[in-house]
């Protein structure tokens, strides 16, 4: 579809000129109120460091401490070069066309597994791409200066590879992309146990594996984090620095707006002054979550397109269960739900959690964590996202597990 046939839409006309704003009032807001508050000073002063002090990555004495992995750091010393100003004009006009593309690339992968005639579509398609655009995720990620977009781009390129081509080559490739977007950002980290193909046969009573793909797979996906096992292997403080500031967390236990379960949980303890270890919390709820996830994937139903729902799983899991899950990170997930809402049949009764779940994700859950700053000295939880989460796990866990008609694998 050409572009004079998209701007015919009123919902395109809207969402480009809602989202061209979003970009150009963050960049105003950023460099001239909040550049010290921006998670892109905390990227610009890694990359500082990198360069002068490696071993103090993770010691970094800033507002915003760097905590994702050190060849993260490596990424932007091309902006740090040119200044905090204009590094921060071009990393942000990057993500800008990174939207454009993942918006090409969810349109893409639509197209490759509509179950319906995509001229009925069209207009649906069209109005859900601008929603994921007009989002005011979106508004958020360009404030901070975040790399989600980075990680939605790289996870749809797979996601997109593993969907189009079936020989080992291409299973390879898509899984080093997803192993990629993991060394940026380890959002889509637990998407990896879904990348075994594995499947219970429950009416069957037999467990079929296809050992070789899914050695490949995994062999893609962790190549990648081999480049962060030679710096950790060279300097084995910077290993330390970054398992204390992800998990074991040395620094003070406070209040946060994270919509995790985890993070609900420590709030809760806060308040009350129950003594906590924020590890155990965190493994604790991975295991009940993680577990059920994968259960659930492994005794689907559905074959056709299976690696969609592996791909929403992961994410769901990760959001649900790390300490940390802010409300950017909803744009690694609405893209996937929207590819969702199209593979799914029309008469799929759950398939309205998903467009709820979207609109939600995409318009109110920015808004309700700005109620809570207002409020956490009374009620310090964040939770109204945390239902919508669970609401979506609960949908796509139904759908994965309710028997198919002239179910085909692919």
């Amino acid at each position: 579809m050409e572009i004079k046939e998209l701007w015919e839409y009123k919902i395109f006309r809207i969402g480009i000129i809602i989202h061209l704003f979003y970009f150009v009032f963050s960049i105003i807001l950023t460099l001239f109120f909040f550049r010290h508050l921006s998670d892109f000073e905390a990227y610009y002063a890694a990359a500082d460091v990198f360069l002068h002090n490696i071993h103090s990555l993770y010691t970094i004495d800033n507002i915003i401490p760097f905590r994702y992995f050190p060849i993260t750091a490596i990424f932007f010393i091309p902006f740090y070069i040119m200044g905090f100003d204009l590094g921060f004009l071009f990393f942000n006009f990057t993500n800008l066309i990174l939207n454009i593309l993942i918006c090409l690339i969810i349109y893409k992968i639509i197209l490759l597994i509509n179950r319906e005639d995509y001229e009925k579509e069209e207009k649906n398609i069209i109005s859900f791409l601008c929603i994921f655009l007009m989002g005011l995720s979106n508004l958020y990620n360009y404030i901070l200066g975040q790399t989600t977009l980075y990680v939605s781009f790289l996870i749809l390129l797979s996601l997109f590879l593993f969907l189009k081509y079936e020989k080992n080559i291409w299973n390879l490739l898509a899984s080093f992309i997803l192993g990629l977007s993991i060394m940026i950002k380890p959002n889509a980290l637990l998407v990896i146990p879904f990348l075994l193909l594995i499947k219970f046969d429950l009416e069957g009573r037999n467990l079929q594996f296809n050992f070789i793909k899914s050695l490949i797979r995994l062999f893609g996906v962790i190549t990648p984090a081999l480049f962060n096992c030679i710096l950790f292997f060279l300097y084995p403080d910077l290993w330390q620095g970054f398992m204390e500031i992800n998990l074991t967390r040395n620094n003070p236990i406070i209040y946060s707006f994270s919509f995790s379960i985890s993070r609900l949980i420590i709030n809760f303890c806060i308040f009350y002054n129950i003594p906590i270890n924020q590890f155990f919390i965190l493994i604790g709820v991975l295991i009940i979550i993680g577990v059920l996830g994968f259960i659930i994937f492994l005794i689907r139903r559905i074959e056709e397109n299976s690696i969609i729902y592996g791909y929403i799983f992961g994410i769901l899991i990760m959001l649900l269960t790390y300490f940390d899950s802010w409300d950017h990170h909803l744009l690694n997930l609405t893209p996937l739900l929207i590819i969702a809402i199209f593979n799914f049949p029309h008469h799929q009764k759950n398939k309205i959690i998903i467009k709820y779940g979207i609109i939600f994700f995409s318009f109110f859950s920015l808004v309700f964590t700005g109620i809570w700053r207002l409020i956490y000295p009374i009620f310090p939880y964040n939770f109204e996202t945390t239902v919508s989460l669970i609401l979506v796990f609960y949908a796509i866990s139904k759908y994965c597990l309710i028997k198919q008609k002239n179910n085909t694998e692919v």
